[in-house]
Protein backbone atom coordinates (compact mmCIF):
# COMPACT_ATOMS: atom_id res chain seq x y z
CA UNK A 1 0.00 0.00 0.00
CA UNK A 2 1.59 3.62 -0.71
CA UNK A 3 -0.05 6.57 0.63
CA UNK A 4 1.90 10.12 1.71
CA UNK A 5 2.58 8.51 5.02
CA UNK A 6 4.63 5.42 3.34
CA UNK A 7 6.23 8.00 0.95
CA UNK A 8 6.76 10.62 4.03
CA UNK A 9 8.84 8.06 6.14
CA UNK A 10 9.81 5.20 3.41
CA UNK A 11 8.12 2.75 4.72
CA UNK A 12 6.34 -0.39 3.45
CA UNK A 13 3.66 -0.17 5.81
CA UNK A 14 0.87 3.00 6.78
CA UNK A 15 1.91 1.90 10.33
CA UNK A 16 3.42 3.86 13.39
CA UNK A 17 4.24 3.15 16.27
CA UNK A 18 3.60 5.07 18.92
CA UNK A 19 5.59 6.09 21.78
CA UNK A 20 5.29 4.62 25.09
CA UNK A 21 7.22 6.00 28.42
CA UNK A 22 9.42 2.91 29.43
CA UNK A 23 7.86 0.35 26.49
CA UNK A 24 9.31 1.77 23.51
CA UNK A 25 12.70 0.42 23.55
CA UNK A 26 15.47 -0.30 21.14
CA UNK A 27 14.20 -4.03 20.38
CA UNK A 28 10.38 -3.36 20.12
CA UNK A 29 10.89 -0.08 17.62
CA UNK A 30 13.31 -2.14 15.15
CA UNK A 31 10.83 -5.02 15.60
CA UNK A 32 8.34 -2.62 13.51
CA UNK A 33 9.97 -1.32 11.23
CA UNK A 34 11.71 -4.66 10.74
CA UNK A 35 8.12 -5.60 10.05
CA UNK A 36 7.56 -3.03 7.67
CA UNK A 37 6.20 0.21 10.02
CA UNK A 38 7.51 2.86 11.33
CA UNK A 39 9.04 2.09 14.95
CA UNK A 40 9.71 4.42 17.49
CA UNK A 41 11.82 4.97 20.65
CA UNK A 42 10.22 7.10 23.70
CA UNK A 43 13.37 10.04 24.37
CA UNK A 44 11.83 11.01 27.80
CA UNK A 45 12.31 7.49 29.32
CA UNK A 46 16.44 8.56 29.11
CA UNK A 47 18.36 10.97 30.92
CA UNK A 48 20.51 12.74 28.87
CA UNK A 49 20.75 13.08 25.11
CA UNK A 50 23.97 10.43 25.21
CA UNK A 51 21.50 7.76 26.41
CA UNK A 52 19.25 8.29 24.04
CA UNK A 53 21.92 8.57 21.33
CA UNK A 54 23.26 5.37 22.52
CA UNK A 55 19.97 3.51 22.29
CA UNK A 56 19.05 4.96 18.57
CA UNK A 57 22.58 3.50 17.53
CA UNK A 58 20.84 0.06 18.91
CA UNK A 59 18.28 0.14 16.64
CA UNK A 60 20.42 0.90 13.65
CA UNK A 61 22.59 -1.93 14.67
CA UNK A 62 18.93 -3.74 14.57
CA UNK A 63 17.71 -3.04 11.28
CA UNK A 64 18.37 -0.76 8.46
CA UNK A 65 14.56 0.93 7.97
CA UNK A 66 13.48 4.06 9.43
CA UNK A 67 12.20 4.76 12.73
CA UNK A 68 11.32 7.50 14.61
CA UNK A 69 11.69 9.26 17.93
CA UNK A 70 8.77 10.64 19.97
CA UNK A 71 9.61 13.46 22.29
CA UNK A 72 6.81 14.74 25.07
CA UNK A 73 7.72 18.58 25.47
CA UNK A 74 5.71 18.49 29.15
CA UNK A 75 6.86 19.94 32.32
CA UNK A 76 8.64 17.29 33.79
CA UNK A 77 10.88 16.58 37.44
CA UNK A 78 13.54 14.37 35.80
CA UNK A 79 14.41 15.84 32.37
CA UNK A 80 15.67 19.43 32.08
CA UNK A 81 15.02 21.97 29.39
CA UNK A 82 18.81 21.53 28.27
CA UNK A 83 18.00 17.72 28.08
CA UNK A 84 15.08 18.43 25.54
CA UNK A 85 17.26 20.45 23.46
CA UNK A 86 20.13 17.53 23.88
CA UNK A 87 17.23 15.18 22.33
CA UNK A 88 16.36 17.00 19.49
CA UNK A 89 20.32 17.81 18.33
CA UNK A 90 20.73 13.78 18.97
CA UNK A 91 18.25 13.21 16.41
CA UNK A 92 19.20 15.56 13.67
CA UNK A 93 22.95 14.31 14.32
CA UNK A 94 21.71 10.56 13.80
CA UNK A 95 19.05 11.43 11.54
CA UNK A 96 15.99 9.53 12.51
CA UNK A 97 13.30 9.61 9.81
CA UNK A 98 10.89 11.39 12.09
CA UNK A 99 9.95 13.30 15.40
CA UNK A 100 6.76 12.36 16.74
CA UNK A 101 6.36 15.57 18.96
CA UNK A 102 3.59 16.01 21.89
CA UNK A 103 2.89 18.41 24.39
CA UNK A 104 4.29 22.11 23.45
CA UNK A 105 5.17 23.13 20.26
CA UNK A 106 8.74 22.47 18.92
CA UNK A 107 8.48 25.81 17.00
CA UNK A 108 12.65 26.31 17.41
CA UNK A 109 13.76 23.14 16.51
CA UNK A 110 12.05 22.82 13.38
CA UNK A 111 15.03 24.43 10.88
CA UNK A 112 17.34 22.18 12.80
CA UNK A 113 15.69 19.00 12.07
CA UNK A 114 14.78 19.78 8.47
CA UNK A 115 18.23 21.09 7.79
CA UNK A 116 18.82 17.12 8.88
CA UNK A 117 16.62 15.50 6.77
CA UNK A 118 14.49 14.96 9.53
CA UNK A 119 10.67 14.82 9.27
CA UNK A 120 8.48 16.22 12.17
CA UNK A 121 5.15 15.04 13.30
CA UNK A 122 3.20 16.42 16.32
CA UNK A 123 0.41 14.91 17.50
CA UNK A 124 -3.30 17.11 18.55
CA UNK A 125 -6.66 16.73 19.30
CA UNK A 126 -8.42 19.89 17.61
CA UNK A 127 -8.41 21.15 14.40
CA UNK A 128 -7.25 24.49 15.66
CA UNK A 129 -4.12 22.67 16.43
CA UNK A 130 -3.77 20.99 13.08
CA UNK A 131 -3.92 24.10 11.32
CA UNK A 132 -1.60 26.12 13.56
CA UNK A 133 1.00 23.02 13.23
CA UNK A 134 1.06 23.08 9.01
CA UNK A 135 1.55 26.62 9.60
CA UNK A 136 4.56 26.57 11.71
CA UNK A 137 6.30 23.94 9.30
CA UNK A 138 5.31 20.53 10.53
CA UNK A 139 5.59 17.54 7.79
CA UNK A 140 2.46 15.52 9.07
CA UNK A 141 -0.50 15.92 11.64
CA UNK A 142 -1.39 13.02 14.10
CA UNK A 143 -5.07 13.27 14.92
CA UNK A 144 -5.37 11.94 18.10
CA UNK A 145 -9.74 11.01 19.48
CA UNK A 146 -10.50 10.72 23.23
CA UNK A 147 -9.80 6.95 22.83
CA UNK A 148 -6.35 7.23 22.55
CA UNK A 149 -4.40 5.95 26.18
CA UNK A 150 -2.46 8.76 27.50
CA UNK A 151 -3.31 12.06 27.40
CA UNK A 152 -6.33 13.37 25.28
CA UNK A 153 -7.49 16.60 24.42
CA UNK A 154 -10.10 18.05 26.73
CA UNK A 155 -11.90 18.93 23.80
CA UNK A 156 -13.35 15.48 24.18
CA UNK A 157 -14.14 14.80 20.35
CA UNK A 158 -13.99 10.99 19.09
CA UNK A 159 -11.63 9.89 16.04
CA UNK A 160 -14.27 9.86 14.18
CA UNK A 161 -15.33 13.28 13.96
CA UNK A 162 -11.77 14.71 14.39
CA UNK A 163 -10.11 12.39 11.62
CA UNK A 164 -12.46 13.97 8.67
CA UNK A 165 -12.37 17.57 10.14
CA UNK A 166 -9.16 17.67 10.34
CA UNK A 167 -7.97 16.14 6.71
CA UNK A 168 -10.31 18.60 5.16
CA UNK A 169 -8.65 21.79 6.99
CA UNK A 170 -5.27 20.73 6.27
CA UNK A 171 -2.98 19.64 3.48
CA UNK A 172 -0.31 17.96 4.96
CA UNK A 173 -0.72 14.11 5.49
CA UNK A 174 -2.65 12.82 8.40
CA UNK A 175 -2.30 10.33 10.66
CA UNK A 176 -4.91 8.51 12.60
CA UNK A 177 -4.71 7.45 16.39
CA UNK A 178 -7.20 6.57 19.22
CA UNK A 179 -9.03 3.62 18.56
CA UNK A 180 -6.77 2.45 16.25
CA UNK A 181 -5.93 -1.55 16.62
CA UNK A 182 -5.96 -3.91 12.84
CA UNK A 183 -7.06 -3.20 9.84
CA UNK A 184 -11.00 -2.48 10.25
CA UNK A 185 -9.30 0.73 11.93
CA UNK A 186 -6.71 1.28 9.15
CA UNK A 187 -9.77 0.92 6.79
CA UNK A 188 -11.99 3.08 8.03
CA UNK A 189 -9.49 5.64 8.86
CA UNK A 190 -8.29 5.54 5.76
CA UNK A 191 -12.34 6.29 4.78
CA UNK A 192 -12.63 9.16 6.91
CA UNK A 193 -9.24 11.11 5.38
CA UNK A 194 -6.20 9.51 7.13
CA UNK A 195 -3.39 8.47 5.39
CA UNK A 196 -2.20 6.03 7.99
CA UNK A 197 -2.52 5.26 11.51
CA UNK A 198 -0.71 5.28 14.90
CA UNK A 199 -0.95 1.94 17.13
CA UNK A 200 0.71 2.02 20.65
CA UNK A 201 -1.32 -0.39 23.11
CA UNK A 202 -1.48 -3.04 20.25
CA UNK A 203 2.39 -2.86 20.38
CA UNK A 204 2.70 -3.60 24.06
CA UNK A 205 0.80 -6.31 23.69
CA UNK A 206 3.76 -7.96 21.25
CA UNK A 207 6.28 -10.91 21.83
CA UNK A 208 8.84 -8.56 21.34
CA UNK A 209 7.89 -5.83 24.17
CA UNK A 210 9.92 -6.45 27.18
CA UNK A 211 7.13 -5.92 29.83
CA UNK A 212 6.13 -8.34 32.04
CA UNK A 213 3.66 -11.43 30.58
CA UNK A 214 0.90 -10.42 33.55
CA UNK A 215 0.79 -6.64 31.82
CA UNK A 216 0.14 -8.20 28.36
CA UNK A 217 -2.47 -11.60 29.47
CA UNK A 218 -4.18 -8.23 31.61
CA UNK A 219 -4.39 -5.86 28.07
CA UNK A 220 -5.85 -9.22 26.52
CA UNK A 221 -8.78 -9.80 29.19
CA UNK A 222 -9.45 -6.50 29.51
CA UNK A 223 -12.18 -4.92 27.42
CA UNK A 224 -13.48 -1.23 26.28
CA UNK A 225 -15.27 -0.36 28.99
CA UNK A 226 -12.40 -0.76 31.17
CA UNK A 227 -10.74 2.56 30.55
CA UNK A 228 -11.76 6.18 32.19
CA UNK A 229 -10.98 9.72 31.94
CA UNK A 230 -8.81 10.97 34.73
CA UNK A 231 -6.85 13.72 36.46
CA UNK A 232 -8.93 16.48 35.61
CA UNK A 233 -7.74 19.27 37.64
CA UNK A 234 -4.20 18.51 36.28
CA UNK A 235 -3.30 17.38 32.94
CA UNK A 236 -6.36 14.80 31.51
CA UNK A 237 -5.40 11.15 30.62
CA UNK A 238 -7.09 8.44 29.93
CA UNK A 239 -6.21 5.30 32.06
CA UNK A 240 -7.64 1.27 33.01
CA UNK A 241 -9.63 1.65 35.80
CA UNK A 242 -7.51 0.35 39.14
CA UNK A 243 -6.70 1.56 42.45
CA UNK A 244 -4.65 3.68 41.42
CA UNK A 245 -6.72 5.37 39.32
CA UNK A 246 -9.56 5.47 42.33
CA UNK A 247 -6.72 7.02 44.58
CA UNK A 248 -6.57 9.97 42.12
CA UNK A 249 -10.37 10.44 41.80
CA UNK A 250 -10.42 10.99 45.51
CA UNK A 251 -7.31 13.12 45.61
CA UNK A 252 -9.28 15.03 43.01
CA UNK A 253 -12.39 15.26 44.81
CA UNK A 254 -10.79 16.23 48.19
CA UNK A 255 -9.12 18.87 46.61
CA UNK A 256 -6.08 17.79 46.92
CA UNK A 257 -2.69 19.54 45.78
CA UNK A 258 -1.80 18.98 42.26
CA UNK A 259 1.81 17.53 43.33
CA UNK A 260 0.31 14.88 45.53
CA UNK A 261 -1.77 13.84 41.74
CA UNK A 262 1.21 13.89 40.52
CA UNK A 263 2.76 11.58 42.56
CA UNK A 264 0.17 8.94 42.26
CA UNK A 265 1.03 8.76 38.80
CA UNK A 266 4.18 8.38 38.37
CA UNK A 267 6.48 7.45 35.81
CA UNK A 268 8.58 5.57 38.42
CA UNK A 269 5.98 3.75 39.97
CA UNK A 270 5.12 2.98 35.97
CA UNK A 271 8.17 1.42 35.45
CA UNK A 272 8.16 -0.47 39.21
CA UNK A 273 4.99 -2.33 37.64
CA UNK A 274 5.53 -3.01 34.00
CA UNK A 275 8.67 -4.91 35.63
CA UNK A 276 6.71 -6.60 37.98
CA UNK A 277 3.64 -7.54 36.16
CA UNK A 278 1.77 -5.59 38.88
CA UNK A 279 -1.85 -4.54 37.56
CA UNK A 280 -2.06 -1.95 40.17
CA UNK A 281 0.66 -0.88 41.39
CA UNK A 282 0.29 2.36 38.73
CA UNK A 283 -1.44 4.02 36.39
CA UNK A 284 -2.01 2.31 32.97
CA UNK A 285 -2.03 4.66 29.96
CA UNK A 286 -3.88 2.57 27.33
CA UNK A 287 -6.39 3.38 25.56
CA UNK A 288 -9.79 2.36 24.40
CA UNK A 289 -8.45 -0.09 21.70
CA UNK A 290 -7.80 -2.61 24.24
CA UNK A 291 -11.37 -3.77 23.43
CA UNK A 292 -10.45 -5.35 20.36
CA UNK A 293 -6.66 -6.79 21.32
CA UNK A 294 -7.33 -10.85 21.95
CA UNK A 295 -4.12 -11.92 21.74
CA UNK A 296 0.07 -11.63 21.89
CA UNK A 297 1.28 -11.87 18.96
CA UNK A 298 5.00 -10.76 16.92
CA UNK A 299 4.99 -7.52 15.49
CA UNK A 300 5.86 -9.02 12.21
CA UNK A 301 2.24 -10.80 12.94
CA UNK A 302 0.19 -7.38 13.85
CA UNK A 303 1.26 -5.68 10.47
CA UNK A 304 0.80 -8.65 8.49
CA UNK A 305 -2.43 -9.60 9.68
CA UNK A 306 -3.37 -5.16 9.79
CA UNK A 307 -2.55 -5.12 6.32
CA UNK A 308 -4.41 -8.33 4.77
CA UNK A 309 -7.73 -7.12 6.89
CA UNK A 310 -6.97 -3.45 5.44
CA UNK A 311 -7.31 -5.00 1.44
CA UNK A 312 -10.04 -7.60 2.52
CA UNK A 313 -12.00 -5.01 4.15
CA UNK A 314 -11.59 -2.46 1.72
CA UNK A 315 -12.70 -5.05 -1.36
CA UNK A 316 -15.01 -6.53 0.74
CA UNK A 317 -16.97 -2.76 0.71
CA UNK A 318 -16.32 -2.29 -2.86
CA UNK A 319 -17.84 -4.98 -3.73
CA UNK A 320 -21.31 -3.74 -2.03
CA UNK A 321 -21.11 -1.01 -4.85
CA UNK A 322 -21.30 -3.33 -7.75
Amino acid sequence: MKTRVTELFGIEAPIICGGMLWVTDAKLCAAVSEAGGLGCLTADQYTSGRELQDAIREVKALTDKPFGVNITLMKSFRITQETFMDFFKVCAEEKVANIEVSGLFATDFIPLLHAAGVRITHKVGAVRHAVKIEKLGYDAVIVAGVEEGGHPLSDNVATSVLLPKVAESVSIPVIATGGMVDGKSLAAALCLGADGIMMATRFLASEECWVHDNIKNWIVALNETDTELFCHTTLQARGVKNSVLQKVNELERNGADQSEIVRAVSGKKLRQALTDGDTEGAAFLFGQSIGRIREVKSCKAIIDDTMAEVAATLCEKAALMN
